[in-house]
């Protein structure tokens, strides 16, 4: 990096280039992601057909039954030695992903004792909210076998809304600690709080949180809802940024608000989620028959379920990231007509590709099938092409 780019990502400055080394990094640290991605999904493809076609699914649940016939315990035995046994065979590939590429290119600042940690807190909350899931569709399952998909998204739909709700506050500080911006960013804290309120957004408050004893990235965000709603700044974002900058991010965020993007997203992937259902009530009655098992509500027939997951879900990801890019567009819209700063988005954006290690050019097809966010090039530009609105033609 030349003496002028050190110069331009001060945060002192209003606007930064992009560097080409980390750009030429960044195009290399994304391919070796996705080659990591379709790795994994080709494991786990292999795992789940070798449990159908081997039998392994079916001696495993008749296994399990002479220790107990309660159907509970059987889907909770069952997951933990299933879902126990690839994330073994995951290890390496996790440990490689997220620990050792991250370390290679510069973005981790973790020592591997507190990676390991981390790992295990998520493996336990998220083991421990998989099973609830699944002990509540395997008991929709016996209860209503002819119309279990269809009881199963409604109640995914209010443990998606409880979980929005309460994550902020008994999730994120598993991992993360929050404290008040305090003294030290009074003004930004009045600034972001004066935003939030020229839009008629109400937040309990803006906290700061330590990502910097995990990466060198920076990030924000406007979590919760209702009563929970919080603004969150990394550590790593206040140090790096701009105050015009970090204004111009939160009201990104703000956008989603006032668009109601959240609610109505839960909503869309209720039913993206309750077709999903529907087709695999459809495919899991002849499927599970054809392979032996006792009826769709058994337990051995988990692996097919998840191979018909699996499938809608790689068939629809594309149509839902390009509902979400769209709605990422508008909320960057938002924000640039409530800040009218072009200027501070553009930098923003290049500032997040030089600290994140973000390619801002991925292939079309790339951005297509995998990117909830509009290519980083194209939001810089469109912030760079962006006039100021006169007064009244502000929304706010």
């Amino acid at each position: 990096m030349s003496e002028q780019d050190i110069e331009m990502t001060n945060p002192t400055n209003n606007e930064t280039t992009l560097d080409p080394e980390r750009q030429q990094q960044a195009r290399v640290y994304a391919r070796i992601q996705r080659r990591l991605t379709f790795v994994d999904l080709a494991i786990g493809l292999v795992y789940l057909l070798l449990w159908l076609a081997l039998g392994w699914s079916l001696a495993l649940k008749n296994w399990l039954t002479t220790f107990t016939t309660n159907e509970w315990l059987l889907v909770a035995m069952y997951t933990i030695i299933f879902g126990g046994i690839l994330v073994v065979i995951n290890l390496p590939l996790s440990y490689y992903e997220g620990y050792v590429l991250p370390h290679r290119f510069g973005l981790a600042t973790q020592n591997l004792h507190g990676w390991i940690i981390d790992q295990l807190k998520a493996g336990a909350v998220g083991g421990v909210l998989g099973l609830l899931v699944l002990e509540i569709i395997y008991a929709v399952l016996r209860a209503f076998p002819e119309t279990w998909w269809l009881w199963a998204a409604g109640i995914l739909l209010l443990f998606n809304v409880i979980l929005a709700n309460l994550a902020p506050v008994l999730l994120f500080p598993l991992f993360y600690k929050f404290q008040p911006l305090g003294a030290e960013y009074a003004d930004l804290e009045k600034r972001l709080l004066q935003l939030a309120e020229k839009v008629k957004t109400r937040v309990s408050g803006v906290y700061k949180f330590d990502m910097s004893q995990r990466t060198k990235a920076a990030n924000a965000a406007l979590t919760g809802l209702g009563n929970t709603r919080r603004i969150i700044l990394g550590d790593t974002l206040l140090g790096e940024f701009t105050t015009d900058e970090i204004e111009v991010v939160l009201a990104h965020e703000l956008g989603h608000q006032v668009h109601k993007d959240i609610p109505i997203g839960i909503l869309i992937q209720s039913g993206i989620t309750l077709v999903g259902f529907y087709l695999a009530s459809l495919a899991l009655s002849r499927g599970a028959t054809a392979l032996g098992f006792s009826g769709p509500a058994d337990i051995a027939a988990l692996p097919l379920l998840l191979l018909i997951f699996g499938a809608y879900g790689l068939v629809t990801m594309p149509l839902t990231n390009a509902y979400m890019r769209w709605r990422e567009r508008q909320a960057d819209q938002f924000a640039l007509q409530t800040t009218g700063n072009g200027a501070a988005f553009a930098s923003a954006m290049t500032r997040l590709a030089n600290q994140n290690l973000a390619r801002v050019d991925p292939p079309s097809w790339e951005e297509f099938l995998f990117h909830s966010h509009p290519a980083l090039q194209k939001r810089i530009a469109m912030a760079q092409a962006f006039q100021k609105p006169a007064e009244s033609d502000q929304p706010y």
